[in-house]
């Protein structure tokens, strides 16, 4: 019968990484400098990855820095 130690190391490697990673995020979260590094990375992520989404981003960005129609320099007849 083998010895489970193997898995044990290598699980608490894992569950060690993991909380490292968990701790890291929210570090960053708290300090607010993960901004513009990270919002690179996604964007060039979504531009590779997944176009539709990444076109899609682009379009709702446009939409909403388009300023509302005014209305006619005319005064209302009434």
């Amino acid at each position: 019968m083998q010895t489970p130690l193997p898995y044990l190391i290598v699980l608490a490697g894992f569950a060690a990484v993991l909380a490292a990673l968990a701790w890291l995020a929210r570090y960053i979260r708290r300090r607010g400098s993960a901004g513009g590094g990270l919002s690179g990375a996604l964007a060039a992520y979504e531009e590779a990855f997944r176009a539709t989404g990444h076109a899609s981003h682009h379009e709702i960005r446009q939409q909403a820095e388009r300023k509302a129609p005014t209305g006619s320099p005319r005064p209302k007849k009434t």
